[in-house]
């Protein structure tokens, strides 16, 4: 039985998210010391826990679904099999008689090779911001654009359309300024026939959210802003159910990032009289994607031909109360293209 993703019940929500980073999987199988089945973990649970406010350090015992889909060492293959492909289920622990488990079936072994397509069909607008300097990657960027770095056979900018068109997205919007000639070019000859591709041209850099102002009028329905820089390994349609749900306004996608500090830290009372020692601790911050929803009307809020970041955007409804979501997604699902190391690591992988 392959045991890449049957992990104990003693882990916490970030230990989890990290290893589901780490053994590059969504899903684990969670048992006791002597193998008895206890639950599956998504990370779809793991993200509900967090946006519910449930600490990080909270065993994911008291985080485990009630309900969930198993099959008994009774049911031949064809009958796991086709509660798979009724269910759209891509792996089905099998429980004995006792309640331990004896094996996973994936859905590679029912069908081989080809993938579990089952992604919701949003077709939604997307904004792509791809007017910035990128100037960590520079001095390459004095050469070629950041949009046009290229991704094995793709570009960066490639690689971030055929993400959304595999979520029936097919109306985009690339706003550009620094070398936008040269990104025209290569869209217009290259790839436009493939994409339905419309231009916001910044006459000058309008920040991160100004060139939004306008599509005022052009846009009327939900919207995806992302950079142009950024890869995101999530299910789309799971970010827009919950801003739907959430009533947002805008959703701003966050990564769990964490930092080690390699030394004992020290806390203190009064007249630094010694509190505690905490050796090695490990701090998670929640991380700006730089991929966000937005529901139209914000298009009003942005004013016009003036440099804004999507944060000034932020800032504002916070001050008018408005209902701003953070979806949290885990630290390997974000891929910062735009900076050498991640770029590096990205095109060796």
């Amino acid at each position: 039985m392959n045991r890449n993703n049957i992990v104990s019940i003693n882990l916490t929500i970030i230990s989890a998210l990290k290893l589901m980073d780490e053994k590059k999987c969504k899903l684990l199988f969670i048992v006791e010391s002597d193998n008895k089945f206890i639950g599956v973990l998504s990370l779809g649970d793991l993200q509900r826990a967090i946006i519910n406010q449930k600490s990080l350090e909270t065993p994911i015992k008291d985080i485990l679904r009630k309900l969930i889909t198993v099959a008994n060492t009774q049911q031949s293959f064809d009958e796991i099999k086709q509660v798979m492909l009724e269910k759209r289920v891509e792996a089905m622990p099998v429980i004995d008689s006792k309640g331990y488990l004896v094996k996973v079936v994936y859905w590679e072994d029912i069908i081989g090779d080809e993938t579990l397509k089952n992604k919701t069909q949003i077709n939604l607008p997307v904004v792509i911001m791809a007017g910035g300097q990128g100037q960590r990657l520079k001095p390459l960027t004095n050469v070629i654009p950041k949009p046009l770095f290229p991704i094995g056979e793709n570009t960066i900018i490639e690689e971030i359309l055929e993400s959304f068109i595999e979520y029936g997205c097919d109306k985009f919007f690339l706003s550009v300024n620094y070398k936008s000639d040269i990104i025209k070019y290569y869209i217009e000859n290259q790839v436009k026939q493939k994409y339905n591709i419309s231009y916001l041209e910044e006459l000058k850099p309008l920040g991160t959210a100004g060139s939004l102002q306008l599509l005022k009028d052009v846009i009327k329905e939900t919207f995806f802003v992302t950079n142009c820089d950024i890869l995101i390994n999530q299910d789309y349609s799971e970010i827009l159910k919950y801003h739907r749900e959430n009533n947002n306004e805008l959703t701003v996608v966050a990564a769990l990032k964490n930092y080690s500090i390699p030394y004992g830290t020290i806390e203190t009372g009064k007249n630094g009289v010694l509190d505690s020692i905490t050796e090695k601790p490990e701090i998670t911050f929640k991380i700006n994607t730089g991929f966000y929803i937005l529901e139209p009307h914000l298009i009003s809020e942005i004013p016009q031909n003036t440099f804004f970041h999507i944060t000034s955007l932020i800032e504002l409804l916070q001050k008018k109360k408005k209902r701003v979501g953070v979806f949290p997604i885990s630290e390997n699902s974000w891929k910062d293209i735009g900076e050498w190391k991640e770029y590096l690591k990205m095109i060796q992988e």
